[in-house]
């Protein structure tokens, strides 16, 4: 039997100043190969050469994952600001409408920092610029040195809702996570629960309320050490575990078709 194919969304970067690439980081195409049992496959984040009915045709299921650049203000009403930083509105016209879309079908997605944030958006939800300016709220960025162990170290506890459904998936309603966002949810989008929060109240894990398929998102950055996290591998396992019976079931309906 086939591996199920995720797709991984990608961003758009300029390399030595003035060549375009879609890149992502290596470790998520290890998390969903080691931890979700996947095939990974990069997705390019540009509206003009892929369509959301193609991109799900080709793949059971989607990683949306962090990226420097955020998701433009105004795909949740607001004007742009300094705070907002720099933007990806190409991978905004990718992700949005394909989150959408894959909510209605039952398509599994899986969203990781940006990508948590873009299906908080694509539900109708907003961000704040800096969650760190915020009265009584840290600051959630990534430390500005060091090595890649210690800029994806444990930083901050995330206490998940009782009996939710981290809480039954991880088996424990405390864990400690790493840190690295600067932006975090505002006001959730329609049918946007949020399942687990960061000491000082920021949503740090949500879900679609009656979506027909797996849709867990997290602020944090699993896919660093997945196949071995603790907290990590579970995640990555059922979201894997959903692209295959999703694939599986689209597999029959084919069949019979």
């Amino acid at each position: 039997m086939r591996r199920p194919v995720i797709g991984i969304i990608a961003n758009n970067h300029l390399l030595n100043t003035d060549f375009p690439v879609f890149v992502d980081g290596a470790m998520n195409a290890r998390a969903v190969a080691d931890a979700a049992g996947g095939l990974p496959l990069i997705i390019p984040a540009d509206p003009s050469a892929v369509s959301t009915a193609e991109l799900m045709e080709a793949c059971d299921g989607f990683l949306f994952t962090g990226g420097r650049p955020n998701i433009h203000p105004e795909e949740y009403g607001e004007e742009p600001t300094p705070a907002h930083g720099e933007f990806d509105r190409a991978r905004d016209g990718v992700a949005l409408p394909l989150i959408r879309a894959c909510v209605a079908a039952g398509q599994p997605v899986m969203g990781v920092c940006r990508g948590f944030q873009e299906v908080n958006v694509a539900m109708g939800g907003s961000l704040y610029p800096e969650i760190r300016d915020l009265p009584g709220r840290d600051n959630h960025r990534m430390p500005p040195d060091g090595t890649l162990e210690e800029r994806f170290a444990l930083r901050h506890k995330i206490t998940f809702t009782e009996g939710g459904p981290f809480h039954r998936l991880i088996g424990t309603r405390e864990v400690m996570t790493n840190s690295l966002h600067g932006q975090g949810i505002k006001q959730p989008g329609a049918r946007i629960v949020v399942d687990g929060t960061a000491p000082d109240g920021t949503p740090e894990a949500i879900y679609v309320r009656d979506a027909p398929g797996f849709t867990l998102s997290v602020q944090w950055h699993p896919e660093w050490n997945a196949a071995n996290d603790p907290v990590s591998r579970p995640l990555f396992a059922a979201f894997g575990r959903a692209a295959a019976e999703f694939a599986a079931s689209r597999q029959h309906a084919h069949a019979i078709a």
